[in-house]
């Protein structure tokens, strides 16, 4: 999948460079949705939508403003709801009762809803999301584990029975490479980055290797290196320090032969 930062018209772009399908929040608007689901259509492409409520934090409001993001994905009938949900303030008790009602919306819909390991939500980090992994056997994650080497400023390294877990429980993957002062490199192809890439590919083949044991029919990923301020820029210019577009390219065409078997 394709990461779509922002609507555009390009999924005939996306399209030629090979992606399956595009990865996007809702456009506000009835009318660039329509625009959306028509240019989709036309080109082949699924969709994955993600959603989130970035609304008020008060959390009777934020649960009813998540409630309504997620019933108004249900009826495009994505492939997966890619979701970022809660706070990491939250209470275990108050962001587990937005994961139930995630997992009722998924159930009576037939939609896979994921929750992605993401800063600043339930699961923005290992040791934390182990326990409701632990706690809560229908949680499945996106894995965007790059948010975690930023969080615990590591590889990782000492985060071993977390990760194997949250591993064993990921049913998307976002293909961002993270690094211990940032949840995105600037380049993922930059040789200085060659170690923290090879070890983003060990945790991604270990999902992948899963799947197939499993006979899972199909695993998903996103490519997804974003713009700036997640790509690193120039002081005062603030000009990108490389191609967001090319980023990604670099990332997609890596997998699919990696994964071509």
């Amino acid at each position: 999948m394709a990461a779509n930062w922002g609507w555009d018209a390009f999924c005939q772009k996306v399209k030629q460079a090979g992606y399956d399908g595009v990865e996007t929040a809702l456009p506000s608007s009835h009318e660039e949705r329509e625009r959306m689901t028509a240019a989709l259509r036309e080109h082949g492409l699924a969709l994955g939508i993600l959603c989130g409520y970035w609304g008020d934090p008060t959390y009777p409001t934020h649960t009813q403003g998540y409630k309504t993001v997620l019933e108004e994905a249900l009826p495009f009938k994505p492939d997966y709801i890619n979701s970022q949900t809660g706070k990491d303030y939250y209470s275990f008790e108050q962001n587990k009762a937005l994961l139930d009602l995630a997992e009722t919306l998924s159930r009576a819909s037939g939609i896979p809803i994921y929750h992605e390991t993401h800063r600043s939500r339930f699961n923005f980090a290992a040791h934390i999301t182990k326990e409701f992994l632990e706690r809560i056997g229908h949680l499945s994650l996106t894995l965007d584990i790059s948010h975690w080497c930023n969080v615990h400023e590591s590889m990782l390294r000492d985060q071993q029975e977390a990760v194997a877990l949250a591993l064993s429980r990921t049913a998307h993957i976002h293909a961002r490479v993270g690094h211990p002062h940032g949840p995105q490199v600037n380049d993922p192809a930059a040789p200085e980055w060659k170690n923290v890439l090879e070890q983003h590919l060990h945790w991604w083949d270990a999902v992948v290797a899963q799947h197939r044991t499993q006979g899972k029919a199909q695993l998903g990923i996103t490519a997804e290196f974003g713009p700036p301020d997640y790509m690193p820029t120039l002081p005062y210019t603030r000009q990108p320090l490389a191609d967001q577009w090319q980023a990604n390219a670099f990332i997609l065409n890596l997998l699919k032969a990696r994964y071509a078997k």
